[in-house]
């Protein structure tokens, strides 16, 4: 065949700025075939009138157009059919952007809480004023000698949801009122995920109204948590408080963060309210 008005594969996709592995892939997924393939040498050769066929795959491409949805549209080009892949394709990318707003929130909130951690005034007992907040939880007894004893309670808060414990909110231990009465602070009643304002839970949620809590930060994680909870109820004995509900316990910092200890931080939040009496 005269070769002449043909490019090879390399000319061509030097010209369109994609690899040639691209061009390869593209015919085994039958997008565009060569015009001349040399049976000799394996050489494969296109021709200028090819070169808007493949010009329109990459537009599609850089819509992020799949590639079956390309075959179908070159194999069947119609003027209709284009508008109503585009406004499809406009969607898609319009709820793409929605995502990424939302993940692009959750980035801020989980750089605003590492910065928060780091600059904390550990041992340190405090009186704070949170806002409502929405939690999920499971009511759970367990014993924490290390992080892999949340693993199971975890998977199960995380079960059904679109996305992971990853990207929604904190997880965290609680003791109910009655064991903070009772000095037992070393069995946790409940875990649960506190959950940031954009995350979709698909589960039974709870919202905590707007709440006063006595609070501490320390160095360490929930198996060394024992001896803060009793500093921490010594105080609200002294000061004549009274639990209005369980302990909220958060690792603030911790092992999918970093493997170094001596940077952990976790804070117990503690409910009160001022005695009747």
């Amino acid at each position: 065949m005269e070769k002449s008005g043909l490019f090879q594969i390399g000319d061509v996709a030097k010209m369109f700025h994609i690899s040639v592995g691209t061009l390869r892939h593209y015919e085994k997924s039958g997008l565009l075939q060569p015009e001349y393939t040399d049976n000799k040498t394996g050489y494969r050769y296109y021709s200028t009138r090819q070169f808007e066929c493949l010009n329109t795959i990459r537009y599609l491409r850089v819509l992020d157009m799949p590639l079956e949805q390309i075959a179908d549209f070159i194999n069947n080009r119609d003027v209709e059919r284009m508008q109503i892949m585009l406004r499809q394709q406009k969607e898609m990318v319009i709820s793409k952007q929605k995502e990424l707003e939302i993940i692009e929130r959750k980035i801020e909130n989980r750089l605003r809480q590492i910065e928060d951690a780091l600059s904390s005034q550990l041992d340190t007992i405090c009186i704070r004023q949170f806002e409502s907040r929405r939690i999920a939880w499971i009511e759970n007894t367990l014993s924490i000698n290390s992080y892999l004893d949340l693993e199971t309670s975890i998977r199960q808060l995380e079960q059904h949801q679109q996305n992971t414990v990853v990207f929604l909110g904190k997880v965290g231990v609680g003791i109910a009122r009655e064991k903070l009465l009772n000095g037992e602070y070393n069995k946790y009643d409940k875990v649960f995920l506190l959950l940031d304002k954009e995350d979709a839970y698909s589960g039974p949620v709870e919202e905590i109204p707007e709440e006063t809590c006595v609070t501490l930060r320390f160095c360490g994680g929930h198996k060394e948590a024992f001896v803060y909870y009793k500093r921490m109820m010594d105080f609200i004995t002294e000061q004549k408080f009274r639990i209005s509900g369980f302990s909220k316990e958060i690792t603030m910092i911790d092992y999918g963060i970093t493997d170094d200890t001596e940077k952990f931080v976790t804070e117990i939040q503690i409910p009160i309210s001022h005695s009747e009496a």
